[in-house]
């Protein structure tokens, strides 16, 4: 199983960005997916979840900004990112809870990180 993110890139003040995370390899089922961001000097930190059935949860100061969402189909999640702040600077990992086929329980897979800059 592999997680492969992308989308991450220098974007001003204000800008957006969209993260993608596609998953792949012998998967059966996925249950939660999401992103976590780590700024320098700082511990990894959640930045938003959703689970297959589409609840969410996002952490307080990128809730109204960011939006979570997946596509079930193609074993990908997305971050959207809205007016982003020069705190929002970070590298951003996906994870994904996976049920490889012919396992009997989820691992929690990661995937490579993605630098995301916010700067003038």
């Amino acid at each position: 199983v592999q997680l492969q993110a992308s989308g991450g890139g220098l974007v001003q003040p204000g800008g957006s960005l969209r993260l993608a995370c596609a998953a792949s390899g012998t998967i059966f089922s996925i249950d939660v997916m999401g992103w976590y961001r780590q700024a320098p000097r700082k511990q990894r930190e959640l930045v938003a979840t959703r689970t297959s059935g589409g609840n969410t949860n996002y952490e307080a100061s990128v809730r109204g900004r960011f939006t979570i969402s997946r596509d079930n189909a193609k074993n990908t999640v997305y971050l959207q990112m809205n007016s982003l702040k020069p705190e929002d600077t970070a590298v951003y990992y996906c994870n994904a809870d996976i049920l490889r086929q012919g396992a009997y329980s989820f691992i929690r897979y990661w995937g490579q990180g993605t630098q995301v800059t916010v700067s003038s």
